[in-house]
């Protein structure tokens, strides 16, 4: 069980370094912030909410994995290095993919309202 809130204290402590370091994620997560006092403002339906999350959560996620490959890369090379740029574009890339689909959404579901 001791092993099991330590596997927290770590994963806290990895959230931490991403929004002290993390300038992609800390405008996410104000994207977050912003989309969840909208959706309170305008008092969204429960699927909805539930949409929101679902699509923040995986924005979050993919910008902490991608910083994750970045951090690999950078230790792995610190010179110029054509695969660790394509690798880390591929990162990014995925991330954009799940921002877009998301800011879609978020129209999508705030359209109504406005």
């Amino acid at each position: 069980m001791r092993n099991f809130f330590r596997g927290f204290k770590y994963a806290f402590n990895g959230i931490a370094v991403l929004i002290k370091t993390g300038r992609n994620f800390k405008i996410q997560f104000l994207a977050f912030c912003l989309v969840s006092f909208a959706g309170i403002y305008f008092q969204i339906t429960t699927t909805e909410w539930l949409i929101i999350f679902g699509f923040s959560a995986l924005v979050l996620s993919l910008e902490a994995l991608n910083t994750s490959i970045e951090k690999i890369c950078d230790l792995y090379s610190t010179g110029r290095n054509e695969n660790i740029k394509t690798i880390k574009d591929i990162a990014a890339g995925t991330v954009l993919i799940a921002a877009v689909f998301a800011a879609i959404v978020g129209v999508i579901i705030f359209w109504k309202y406005i």
